[in-house]
C-alpha cells in the first residue's frame, strides 16, 4: 500500500479512492430522493403539507444528529461490517420507498434511510482520515468534497427526467439501484482500516452531546447560523413545491436547485482567498446579510412579472418570471455559502474550550439539525396557508389554477401571496443577522472584562 506521510501529494491509498466511490453513489442516491421527497409524500403518499414538513423535517434533521451514535456503533461493528448493514437498509428503504404509496410504509422507510445514512458518513469521513497524514489531510478531504457535490449534482440532475418522464416514485428506485451499487463496492472492494483511536461508547458520545450543549457560547453560534441554513433548507422543503405550484408542470425545481452548488464551486476559492484576512465574524455577517436578500429576490416576482409579463425574454430565450427571481436567490444563497463555509469552521473552534476543539468541532453540524427541524415544520405551514396542494382545494378553484398557470387567467386568491412564503423566511435570515451582531458585542464585552 503506497503511504502519503510527510511528502505532498494527490496519490493515496487504494481504499481512499474505494471509499470516495462509494460516497459518489450514496449522496446521488440520496439527493436525487430528497429534492422530490417533500413533493412524493404529499402527491403520491397523500400527507398534506403540514404533516409533509414534520415528517421531513425529523427525517431531514436526525440524518444530522443520528451520526453522533452510529458513528460509535459503527467502530464496535467494524467498518466493513458497518458499511455492508447501512447500504442494505439504504437499498431497503429507496425500494420500500418507491413500491408502496402507503402512508405507514413511507415512514417506515424514511426511518430505514435515515438509519442506514447515518451510517454512512462517519464511516466514509473516517476512512479518508485513515488514508491521509497532517500534511495531506486537507487535499484528502477536498477531493472528498468534490466527491460529494458531485454525486449531489448528478442525483438533483437525474430526478427531473425520472419525474417527468416515468413518475415521481421511480426517483425512489433509481436511488434504491444507486446503493445497491455502493453496497456491492463494499462487498467486493472494502476492506477494514484501522480504527484505533478513533472510536468512543454510545455512552461517552451522549454525554459529550449534553456537554456541547450546556456551552451558551457555541450554541449561539450554532442556532445563529441555524437561520442560514433554514433558508437554504428551502431549496428541498419549499421550492419544488413553489415552482411547480406557481409555474407549472414544466418547472424544474431539481435542476434549479443545482444553481446552489455550480455558484459554490465556481466562487468559493476566490471568495474564500478574498476573505482570509478578514475577522471570520465579518465572513459570517456577509453571509448573514445576503441570505435574506436571497429569499426577498425570490418574493420580488410578481414585481418583475408586472414590468415584464409572466414570460420574461432574453433573446433566443424566456423564462417564467418566477424562474427568473429563483435563479438569482439562489444563486445569491450560493454566493452566501461562499462566505460562510470557509470561516464558520474557524470561528465555531474559537467558542470551544481549548482542550476540546476537537470535540466541539464534531458537533458544528448541529446548526443543521436545527435548521431542518424548524425550517422544513415552517415550510409546510407556510404552503399551506400561501401556497396551498391544488387538489386541496375546490374544482372551480382548481381551474382557475390550471388557466393561470397557462396565462389565460388571473392566480386564484388562494394563491395571490405565495411570495409571502419568502418573506417569512428573509425575516428569518435578518434575525439571525441581528443577533450575530448582538452575540458578538456580548462576547467580546464579557472577554474585556475578564482580561481585565
Amino acid at each position: 500500500m503506497q503511504s502519503t506521510e510527510g511528502k505532498l501529494t494527490w496519490r493515496f491509498p487504494r481504499f481512499f479512492w474505494v471509499a470516495n466511490s462509494i460516497e459518489l453513489f450514496e449522496r446521488a442516491a440520496y439527493y436525487g430522493m430528497f429534492i422530490a421527497l417533500t413533493l412524493y409524500l404529499t402527491r403520491e403518499i397523500g400527507f398534506t403539507d403540514i404533516e409533509t414538513g414534520w415528517i421531513t423535517a425529523f427525517f431531514a434533521g436526525f440524518i444530522y444528529l443520528a451520526p453522533t451514535f452510529t458513528g460509535a456503533l459503527a467502530d464496535k461493528m467494524g467498518f466493513r461490517n458497518a458499511l455492508t448493514l447501512a447500504f442494505a437498509l439504504l437499498t431497503a428503504g429507496y425500494a420500500l420507498l418507491g413500491a408502496f404509496q402507503l402512508k405507514s410504509t413511507a415512514v417506515f422507510s424514511l426511518f430505514l434511510i435515515l438509519v442506514g445514512g447515518s451510517f454512512v458518513k462517519p464511516i466514509i469521513t473516517g476512512t479518508v482520515a485513515k488514508a491521509s497524514d497532517e500534511t495531506n489531510r486537507a487535499r484528502a478531504y477536498s477531493l472528498f468534497y468534490q466527491v460529494v457535490n458531485i454525486g449531489a449534482f448528478f442525483g438533483k440532475t437525474v430526478a427531473k427526467p425520472l419525474r417527468t418522464e416515468l413518475g415521481l416514485k421511480y426517483i425512489n428506485f433509481y436511488s434504491a439501484s444507486m446503493a445497491f451499487i455502493a453496497l456491492i463496492l463494499v462487498i467486493m472492494l472494502y476492506r477494514n482500516v484501522d480504527t484505533s483511536g478513533m472510536g468512543k461508547s454510545m455512552k461517552q458520545a451522549g454525554k459529550e452531546l449534553v456537554s456541547v450543549l450546556k456551552n451558551i457560547r457555541f450554541m449561539g453560534l450554532i442556532l445563529i447560523t441555524a437561520g442560514f441554513w433554514t433558508i437554504q433548507g428551502q431549496l428541498y422543503a419549499t421550492m419544488p413545491k413553489y415552482a411547480l405550484r406557481m409555474i407549472g408542470e414544466g418547472a424544474a425545481p431539481e435542476w434549479l436547485a443545482n444553481i446552489n452548488p455550480l455558484v459554490v464551486v465556481i466562487f468559493v476559492v476566490p471568495i474564500t482567498q478574498m476573505v482570509r484576512k478578514i475577522n471570520p465574524v465579518s465572513s459570517i455577517a456577509i453571509a448573514l446579510l445576503l441570505i435574506p436578500i436571497s429569499a426577498l429576490a425570490i418574493s420580488l416576482s410578481p414585481v418583475l412579472e408586472s414590468i415584464a409579463g409572466q414570460s420574461v425574454s432574453f433573446g433566443i430565450f424566456s423564462l417564467h418570471a418566477i424562474t427568473v427571481m429563483l435563479i438569482i436567490g439562489i444563486a445569491i444563497q450560493g454566493l452566501s455559502e461562499c462566505f460562510l463555509s470557509p470561516r464558520y469552521l474557524e470561528f465555531a473552534s474559537k467558542q470551544a474550550p481549548p482542550d476540546k476543539v476537537g470535540l466541539y468541532m464534531g458537533y458544528s453540524h448541529l446548526n443543521t439539525f436545527f435548521a431542518w427541524i424548524f425550517g422544513f415544520v415552517a415550510s409546510g405551514y407556510l404552503l399551506d396557508a400561501f401556497c396551498p396542494e391544488p387538489e386541496t382545494l375546490p374544482v372551480a378553484v382548481q381551474l382557475q389554477h390550471q388557466q393561470a398557470l397557462m396565462g389565460q387567467a388571473p392566480m386564484p386568491e388562494a394563491y395571490a401571496n405565495a411570495h409571502y412564503i419568502w418573506y417569512a423566511f428573509a425575516a428569518i435570515g435578518v434575525a439571525a443577522f441581528i443577533a450575530l451582531l448582538i452575540c458578538k458585542r456580548i462576547t467580546d464585552r464579557i472577554d474585556r472584562e475578564k482580561s481585565v
